[in-house]
C-alpha cells in the first residue's frame, strides 16, 4: 500500500516523541482511509480511537497533534458512519472536525485549516447540504498550500462531486479539467483512480443530459482506467463503486443483461465489506434498470430494500432518491395511495437535508406518475411547491420535464370550473425561457447547437421563438452574422438588349 510500509517502519523508532508518533499514526490512518480500509485506519489510531463519534484521547498532546488527531478521528467517523449507516455519525464527525479546524486557525496553520474544511464539507455533502459544502470547499481550496498538490486535487474533485450532484454538470466538467493538471503530477494510484472514476461519472451524466453517445464510450474508457488503478491499489470498495456505475451506464443505453452482471459483482464486493450505503446505491441503481425493463414487481422490492438500508443513517439525500424510485415502482404497480405517501416522504426528507432540487424532483415525479389520480388543485399545489425548489436548477432535462408538466396542467386549469389562484400560463412561459437561456449558456450562445440540445429540428424555429416570445434572450445568443457573398461570386451585370 502506498507509503504505508514506510510509515510503519518510522513508527518503530524509539526516538519519536509522543506528538511525532501521533502525527505519524494520523498519516498512516489517512492512507488507510484513502484505501477504504476503515478497520486498518481505526487500528492505526488505536491509542486515540474510542469508537465512532467518541471524543479521542488527547492527553499529553500539543495543539498541532491534538488538531490532527481530532481531524482524523472526525473524518474516519464520517466514513464509517456512512458505510455502516450509523445515525448521528455525520453530526459527530462535524463536531470533531470543527474543533480541529478551530485549533488550526488559532495557530495560523492556514493550509491545514483548509484540509480540515475540505473534510468537513464532505460531511455536509453526505447529508445533502450541497450549498454549504460548496462554500466550504471553495474556501478550503483557497487556503490549501499550492505545494500540497494531492490535497488541492482532492478538494477539486470534491467540488466537482458537489456540482455533479447539484446537476451543474458543465461546472463539474470544468473542475475535472482543472484537476487534470494536478493529477498529472501525482504518483498516488488511489487519487489517480479517483480522478478517473469521478471523470467517468460526469461523462455518464452528460451522455444522458446532452444525448451524446460519444460520452458513453469515453465514460467506459475512464471507468476501465479507474478499475485498473483501484485493483492495483487493492481498493475493493471503490472497485465496487466502479462496477455499480458501469451498471448504471449500460442500463441507460439498454444493455440490461450486462448491466446486471456488473451490479452483481458490485453487490458481492459490498456485501463482503459490509458497506450498507453502497449496497443501497446498488439496489437503487438496479431498481431503476428493472423499471426500464418493465419488471415492476422486482423493481419495487429492490427499491424498498434500498430504502430500508438507508433509513437509519444520515444520508438523507440518498434516502430521498431511493424513495423517489420506490414511489415510481409503486405507481407502476397501480398502488397510487402508497406511491403518493412514499413520494411525499421523499419531498420531506430531501427538504430536511437541504437538497431542495431533489425535493422539487420528487414533487415533479408525483405529478408525472400520478397525474390521472390527482385533482386539478393537487397538480397546481405540487407545481406551486416544486417551482421555487427547482428555480435554480442547472439541469435542462429537469426544466423540460417541469415545462411539460406545467403545459399539461394548463389544460386542466382551463377545464376546471373554478381555476385555482395559480398562473400556469406564466409558469410555462417562464420555464420555456429558462430552458432556452440555459441551453444558450451551455453552448456559448450558439443558436444552432442550442436548438439541437432543446430538440428543435431546425435552428430557425428557435430563432423565431426568441424573437417573438423571449426577446430578452437576444443578448444571451451569439451575435447574428450576416452571410457574406463569396469573393468569386460577382453579380451579373444587366445588359441592355438591342435590336438587330
Amino acid at each position: 500500500m502506498y507509503l504505508a510500509t514506510e510509515l510503519l517502519r518510522e513508527l518503530e523508532s524509539p526516538d519519536l516523541s509522543d506528538n511525532d508518533r501521533a502525527l505519524l499514526r494520523c498519516e498512516l490512518a489517512r492512507r488507510q482511509e484513502q484505501a477504504g480500509d476503515y478497520d486498518a485506519a481505526s487500528e492505526a489510531l488505536a491509542e486515540f480511537w474510542r469508537g465512532v463519534g467518541a471524543r479521542p484521547n488527547l492527553e499529553g498532546l500539543k495543539d498541532a497533534a491534538r488538531a490532527e488527531v481530532l481531524l482524523r478521528v472526525g473524518a474516519l467517523t464520517g466514513w464509517i458512519g456512512s458505510a455502516s449507516q450509523i445515525e448521528g455519525a455525520q453530526e459527530a464527525a462535524k463536531d470533531l472536525i470543527s474543533e480541529s479546524l478551530r485549533l488550526y486557525q488559532a495557530r495560523g496553520m492556514r493550509s491545514k485549516a483548509g484540509e480540515a474544511q475540505s473534510d468537513l464539507a464532505l460531511c455536509y455533502w453526505r447529508a445533502g447540504a450541497y450549498d454549504e459544502a460548496r462554500v466550504m470547499l471553495e474556501e478550503a481550496f483557497r487556503d490549501i498550500d499550492t505545494r500540497n498538490v494531492e490535497q488541492r486535487a482532492t478538494t477539486l474533485l470534491r467540488q466537482a462531486l458537489v456540482e455533479r450532484e447539484s446537476k451543474r454538470l458543465n461546472e463539474s466538467l470544468r473542475l475535472h479539467n482543472e484537476a487534470k493538471a494536478l493529477i498529472d503530477k501525482i504518483v498516488n494510484p488511489l487519487l489517480v483512480a479517483s480522478y478517473h472514476l469521478s471523470f467517468a461519472n460526469i461523462l455518464n451524466r452528460l451522455s444522458a443530459a446532452e444525448h451524446r453517445s460519444d460520452y458513453v464510450d469515453l465514460a467506459l474508457i475512464e471507468y476501465t482506467a479507474a478499475s485498473f488503478h483501484y485493483e492495483q491499489a487493492g481498493h475493493e470498495r471503490y472497485q465496487a463503486c466502479v462496477e455499480n456505475n458501469i451498471g448504471y451506464l449500460l442500463g441507460s443505453i439498454g444493455r440490461f443483461p450486462e448491466a446486471h452482471q456488473h451490479l452483481d459483482h458490485a453487490q458481492v464486493l459490498m456485501t463482503r465489506l459490509k458497506d450498507n450505503v453502497h449496497l443501497a446505491q446498488v439496489d437503487e441503481t438496479r431498481a431503476g434498470i428493472l423499471l426500464a425493463e418493465g419488471r415492476h414487481v422486482q423493481a419495487e422490492k429492490t427499491a424498498r430494500s434500498a430504502v430500508r438500508k438507508l433509513e437509519n443513517g444520515d444520508e438523507l439525500s440518498l434516502l430521498a432518491e431511493a424513495l423517489i424510485t420506490h414511489g415510481i415502482a409503486l405507481a407502476k404497480l397501480k398502488h397510487p395511495e402508497q406511491a403518493r405517501e412514499t413520494l411525499d416522504r421523499a419531498i420531506a426528507v430531501a427538504e430536511q437535508a437541504g437538497d431542495f432540487e431533489r425535493a422539487g424532483m420528487a414533487a415533479l415525479t408525483t405529478i408525472e406518475q400520478l397525474d390521472k389520480r390527482l385533482s386539478t388543485s393537487d397538480v397546481c399545489e405540487l407545481l406551486r411547491h416544486a417551482e421555487p425548489l427547482l428555480q435554480k436548477t442547472h439541469d435542462i432535462g429537469t426544466l423540460r420535464r417541469l415545462a411539460k408538466v406545467a403545459f399539461d396542467g394548463l389544460f386542466l386549469v382551463q377545464a376546471s370550473p373554478t381555476p385555482p389562484d395559480f398562473s400556469l400560463r406564466r409558469s410555462v412561459h417562464r420555464y420555456e425561457g429558462d430552458l432556452i437561456r440555459k441551453a444558450l449558456i451551455e453552448t456559448g450562445g450558439a443558436v444552432t447547437e442550442a436548438a439541437h440540445v432543446l430538440g428543435f429540428n431546425h435552428h430557425q424555429s428557435l430563432i423565431s421563438l426568441i424573437a417573438v416570445k423571449h426577446p430578452e434572450l437576444m443578448e444571451v445568443r451569439s451575435p447574428i452574422r450576416r452571410r457574406r457573398t463569396h469573393l468569386m461570386q460577382h453579380p451579373k451585370k444587366k445588359t441592355k438588349r438591342t435590336r438587330d
